[in-house]
């Protein structure tokens, strides 16, 4: 017999749809997802990268399907969406992860291309990613919403992610408003806001010519107290709480998953 701890983490006969699910944090959701019970639709701006994790999935015995998404385009959402619901007929989770940044560069040398493109991905793909599931989930009167955040979005990062720590601010905000509009409808919205992952893309970041890559990630470790990088699994067990029936009373809110990061005092240090 099932305990009701089991039970309120269980995503038996939900339908998740995550984006950016072709590596790093994606891809270990979209498994984490699966294993909690979840069918899950993994979907990428890269299509080979979103079915290999399907593939993943379906390996492990679990349920998945895979698409290839642009979330900067209205009509990739609405085919996504749409593959969504011929195979499996619902929604239940969305989890807003698809993301990037721009080239590190000063705010008065950032071109208004670069600009454009970090909040097309960061903010308005969220929202209209947001706005598809909402519409299914409103039917059902139930559903969970996970946007992914930044520790940059709480504090700023400097070393030119400008653009991405003011889009990931815009997330935190969109994550309230959501929930308070769509609360009614028993909507819950949240987000996670993780400190640096070791992903794909953080290591293209850190071997950017113009920095130095044991210099940053030195400058990491010495705001994370835990004294190490995230790995995307860390953000498996957060997402699954905050999807599941064990957050049912928990709306609106950002959780740090950062190793501290967010205790830390910009001037203080946990070395003495």
């Amino acid at each position: 017999m099932d305990s009701l701890i089991t039970q309120l983490f269980d995503l038996t006969g939900r339908v998740a749809v995550v984006t950016g699910a072709g590596s790093g944090l994606g891809r270990a959701m979209s498994i984490g997802m699966a294993q909690a019970g979840a069918s899950v639709v993994a979907s990428d701006l890269d299509p080979a990268t979103a079915a290999e994790t399907a593939k993943l999935i379906q390996a492990a015995g679990g349920q998945a399907l895979s698409a290839g998404c642009d979330t900067r385009l209205p009509e990739a959402i609405t085919a996504l969406f749409s593959a969504a619901d011929t195979a499996y007929g619902r929604v239940d989770i969305l989890i807003n992860n698809a993301g990037t940044g721009s080239a590190p560069v000063h705010p008065e040398d950032l071109s208004l291309a670069d600009w454009q493109n970090v909040f097309a991905v960061n903010i308005t793909g969220y929202f209209l990613c947001a706005q598809a599931a909402a519409q299914r989930m409103i039917p059902q009167q139930k559903g969970a919403i996970l946007n992914i955040g930044s520790i940059g979005g709480v504090s700023t990062l400097g070393r030119g992610n400008f653009a991405y720590d003011i889009s990931k601010a815009a997330v935190h905000h969109f994550t309230k408003e959501l929930a308070v509009y769509w609360g009614r409808h028993s909507i819950r919205v949240n987000a996670i806001a993780p400190c640096q992952i070791q992903t794909p893309a953080l290591q293209q970041h850190v071997n950017n010519p113009t920095l130095d890559a044991d210099a940053v990630i030195k400058r990491f470790l010495t705001g994370i107290p835990l004294r190490r990088l995230g790995v995307p699994e860390d953000l498996v067990g957060p997402a699954i709480f905050l999807v599941s029936d064990a957050a049912g009373m928990v709306t609106g809110t950002t959780l740090g998953v950062d190793g501290g990061n967010l205790a830390l005092n910009g001037g203080g240090t946990h070395e003495w």
